[in-house]
């Protein structure tokens, strides 16, 4: 076990010198950078541009120098906890990230545990109900909701909330708290709004869960350890909790990988469509922009999170799962 986690940490160091390469690569590839982006935008809007400013500000930012020169910059920068200078902003990247952070990971939070909490019982029902009229309504339930765009069940939910009962249910917070600092009636107005970003986003993920975990269930349902239990007299539900239901929970653990990125990107598209303060519009900005700091800062935090996410559901899938094995190899 021990030379396992020392294996695979070790394996992590070039995996991220990789994606942070490949990262700065593709941010590299538009024509330009931030600067001529800003040049362009100015000379459309009819407005002059001060060439001899436009080359200082490119000789602070260190754009005059080569791409490999920049590259090296900014990782040996992020390692003493320097993610660099957003251009958009125009303030250190950790300054813009700011309340944005905390707000996202709140909003993320919360759908995970929505998720988790509808997805369970749904699931445990629908599976030792096979068939019944139950299992059809939730499973009709469930394909609704994996064909439904999250961003389209925003729409429809401002549009009727607007129309029928004359409130906006757009933003995370009443605006008086917009720029407020953080307090609790601050944090009363985010749980009050909390719940609408909550059910938009966690629809697919929890119908696409309770599918899954329905299918698990039913194939351990099947398995002669559980028909062995329940022919030596263990109760349903504690034959139930005890084997299906620890060996169908797979999904959940290896979902990991992807949850923890997601609790730092939220979904972009419905913070744009609800107008929430989260980091996923501002990274879509920084990605328009060419703002080539605050942008792969953020897509490099969230590939250190992928990697340490499907890290930590690999350790745990082998402590829930006995039939799965650290180490490599069959064995006779």
């Amino acid at each position: 076990m021990f030379g396992y986690v020392v294996h695979r940490l070790l394996v992590m160091i070039p995996t991220l010198l990789a994606i942070s390469a490949i990262t700065f690569l593709i941010m590299q590839l538009p024509p330009g950078d931030f600067l001529s982006t800003h040049i362009a935008e100015l000379q459309s809007q009819g407005e002059s541009v001060d060439m001899a400013k436009i080359e200082f500000l490119r000789q602070q930012y260190g754009l005059d120098h080569s791409p490999v020169v920049q590259y090296f910059h900014w990782i040996f920068g992020m390692l003493q906890g320097d993610f660099g200078y957003s251009f958009e902003f125009q303030l250190p990247v950790t300054k813009v990230v700011g309340d944005k952070m905390w707000l996202t990971v709140i909003v993320s939070v919360a759908t995970i545990l929505f998720t988790w909490i509808v997805s369970f019982p749904i699931a445990i029902y629908s599976a030792t109900h096979q068939y019944s009229w139950g299992d059809h309504g939730l499973t009709l339930i469930g394909f609704l909701g994996l064909a439904t765009p999250n961003f389209l069940l925003a729409l429809v939910l401002l549009y009727f909330a607007n129309a029928y009962f004359g409130i906006s249910i757009g933003g995370l917070m009443d605006d008086r708290f917009l720029d407020a600092p953080w307090s609790w009636e601050k944090m009363r107005s985010v749980l009050a709004h909390l719940w609408v970003p909550t059910l938009v986003i966690g629809a697919s993920g929890t119908a696409g869960m309770i599918r899954r975990l329905r299918a698990n269930l039913l194939d351990e349902l099947q398995k002669q350890y559980y028909v062995t239990a329940r022919a030596k007299g263990m109760g349903p539900f504690r034959a139930l909790v005890k084997y299906p239901l620890r060996m169908s929970l797979n999904p959940f653990i290896s979902d990991i990988g992807s949850i923890l990125p997601s609790i730092i990107s939220g979904a972009a598209v419905v913070s744009i469509v609800m107008n929430l303060p989260t980091t996923g519009p501002m990274l879509l900005r920084a990605l328009q922009a060419q703002d080539t700091y605050l942008a792969g800062s953020f897509l490099m935090f969230l590939a250190v999170l992928t990697v340490v996410g499907v890290f930590l559901s690999d350790l745990a899938l082998a402590a829930l799962d006995p039939r799965i094995r650290l180490e490599g190899g069959s064995s006779r």
